[in-house]
């Protein structure tokens, strides 16, 4: 026999505070009742109280023991004594139930079934699940990148089951070390005896590191599944325009042999709308892959309009979950320019060296105040403002969107305000201007440059934006410094810095996703969203961007002027085969060695001992005092009280 809930000494401590409470109780004398009589008449109520004494000895001893009795009885079933030894008590399992993205792939030919190694997961799991004794609980857990709880320990057996059936291969590689340790966590929160933790899978985990790793539990059981399967897949592609001529994409294609021999593979590319209709050949190549290593493989394809970029990997293997990948290419961005000049050559170069610029060239009096984009205003005072962002060069004083407060002549330019992104990069101030207009500035106003007198270029934020220049940049000294068209570029970046962003395209897998940005970014700059436009939480150390994505999906990330877009369709597959160690259990268990011999007692306890209360009350408790023999009344008769006073008197 043993105690589940308390320990002895324990037992001891409560049984014993009880009994001396129940013994001193026995110990004191109430000698005042109350009584019930017909009248009080001839009764007056007694000058000094009853004192109240305190037995030496206790009268009722069978009482008193069969009370004890009783508590000792209720303290044992609160104690859960149990028939048996503690070993074979109902114990608390762990199934971790291995649900990773390679649990997809197909063990053999449809001659034989076809069946994935989730297929026979669930049924390993299930076998394990029969194989334990009918007291254990049991409580599955399903292991990917995450370790998810699918039930509680529960002792209904249905329960479990249907939760193993109803499990399926998720889209990331397993995380071991975390599922195990989970396990170990959830087992001690209960004062239960811990049971096995038994993991069923091939054992394929993500890249983990041994020496950081926590030695595996001593209860552990490993129910493997063999997955001797041949598999080349796509692990990465990344694209982005390239610098030189942007109307190029520049594709890189990075493809891994997960088996043990060799394979020559064929990289496909197609470019379209959406679906497989429409669809044209962007690229071809042939490639090797020995056993566990990498290939690359880069293609370039031209194109501005926007479409769906596929990947394919042929011929198919038993994983074909890795042979295809899909990316959005968005279109290439253009910033629609409207110029009103009567002297459109001097702003032609400087817009025509950008190729997301489409400027269009008209005269003052085609002026419309309702163009889109950006509006720049040669020296012309519009009647009306545009109602879009505008950049005014040189206007004259009535009429300018920001006050000009004073004329300066042969003004020598003194400073570039380096925070603001419209002066980025500028540094020259060797040069004088014949006329320039200074501006009085807003509080808010951005003053890109500077003469002595005050600003001459201001940029006003807001919607829309406004820039004025007080000089023509082209019919000035500047005009011969290699500042001028960096100027108009920083302006028109300022004014539509989405048109101008630089953007690159990565197809992956989901899971744990690594950005090395090309510069370093302050963390309010940077914005990580989902496809939905939820944000997506992120570590950021020195230049290294971290984020997890846990399904398959689109992440767009926003630093400074870059923009990243993220096709995670791909499934994150394993790095490393897991060794158990040599001391786990492994297979499934024979039912015979699990057979339980304990039994409960604390049902027929409690009853017992509620019994011993209830007789002990009928016995000797106000019930039978109810019909008893008539107590001592404390109260006298008046008779009695003046026969006692004429004796005092006669003394």
């Amino acid at each position: 026999m043993y105690f589940l809930n308390l320990s002895f000494l324990q037992f001891v401590a409560v049984f014993g505070s009880i009994s001396a409470i129940s013994v001193a109780l026995y110990l004191l004398d109430r000698s005042r009742r109350k009584q019930v009589v017909s009248t009080l008449r001839f009764w007056v109520a007694a000058e000094e109280p009853t004192v109240a004494a305190r037995r030496r000895r206790i009268q009722q001893p069978w009482s008193l023991l069969l009370q004890l009795v009783s508590m000792g009885l209720l303290v044992l079933a609160l104690a859960q004594l149990r028939v048996g030894t503690p070993a074979q008590v109902g114990r608390d399992h762990v199934i971790i139930l291995d649900t990773s993205s390679w649990m997809s792939a197909r063990t053999g030919s449809a001659r034989s079934g076809n069946r994935t190694l989730m297929d026979i997961g669930r049924e390993r799991a299930r076998q394990y699940l029969h194989a334990l004794p009918g007291r254990d609980r049991v409580m599955l857990v399903r292991a990917d990148a995450l370790a998810t709880p699918a039930t509680a320990f529960e002792p209904d057996r249905r329960k479990v089951e249907s939760a193993i059936l109803a499990s399926e291969a998720g889209s990331t590689a397993l995380n071991l070390d975390r599922a195990l340790a989970f396990a170990r966590h959830i087992q001690g929160q209960d004062g239960r005896r811990a049971g096995e933790i038994a993991f069923i899978g091939p054992g394929r985990t993500a890249a983990r590191d041994p020496g950081t790793a926590a030695a595996p539990p001593r209860n552990l059981r490993v129910i493997g599944i063999p997955d001797n399967i041949e598999n080349v897949g796509l692990r990465k592609v990344g694209m982005r325009r390239s610098p030189a001529e942007p109307d190029i994409w520049e594709i890189y294609v990075s493809t891994h042999n997960y088996g043990t021999r060799p394979h020559a593979v064929t990289l496909l590319l197609t470019f379209g709308p959406p679906g497989s209709a429409g669809r044209v050949a962007a690229g071809r190549r042939s490639i090797t892959l020995q056993p566990g290593t990498d290939v690359e493989a880069s293609f370039e394809y031209r194109t501005n309009a926007a479409g769906i970029l596929g990947v394919s990997l042929t011929p198919h293997d038993s994983f074909p979950a890795d042979d295809h990948a899909e990316l959005e290419l968005p279109a290439q961005p253009r910033l629609a320019v409207t110029v009103y000049s009567n002297q459109p050559e001097l702003l032609r170069p400087v817009l025509a060296a950008n190729t997301r610029v489409a400027a269009v060239y008209r005269k003052p009096q085609e002026y419309r105040a309702n163009d889109q984009g950006l509006v720049i205003l040669d020296r012309f005072i519009p009647p009306q403002r545009p109602a879009a962002d505008s950049i005014w060069i040189d206007p004259p004083a009535a009429g300018s969107p920001i006050p000009i407060r004073t004329v300066a002549e042969q003004a020598q330019f003194t400073r570039w305000d380096s925070e603001h992104p419209a002066a980025a990069g500028l540094r020259t101030r060797d040069f004088k201007l014949d006329r320039v207009s200074v501006f009085e500035a807003g509080a808010g106003d951005g003053r890109i440059g500077e003469v002595e007198a005050g600003p001459v270029i201001v940029a006003r934020p807001g919607k829309p934006k406004i820039v004025v220049l007080g000089f023509h940049p082209v019919l000035s000294g500047m005009r011969y410094e290699l500042g001028t068209p960096l100027l108009f570029a920083n302006l028109l970046r300022w004014i539509s810095p989405e048109i101008f962003r630089q953007r690159e395209l990565s197809g992956g897998s989901v899971g744990t996703v690594k950005l090395v940005m090309d510069q370093q970014t302050a963390p309010p700059d940077i914005k990580v969203t989902g496809e939905d436009g939820s944000a997506v939480p992120f570590t950021l150390h020195d230049r290294t961007l971290n984020f997890f994505a846990g399904t398959p999906g689109g992440v767009r990330v926003v630093a400074g002027d870059r923009e990243y877009l993220y096709s995670l369709t791909l499934p994150e597959l394993w790095d490393s085969k897991w060794e158990p160690p040599a001391d786990a259990h492994q297979g499934i268990p024979r039912f015979q060695q699990m057979t339980e011999s304990s039994g409960d007692l604390w049902p027929w306890l409690a009853l017992a001992g509620g019994l011993g209360l209830l007789a002990e009350w009928l016995l000797y408790g106000r019930f039978r005092r109810g019909f008893g023999r008539p107590r001592t009344l404390v109260m006298r008769s008046r008779t009695q009280d003046a026969a006692l006073n004429s004796a005092e008197a006669r003394r």
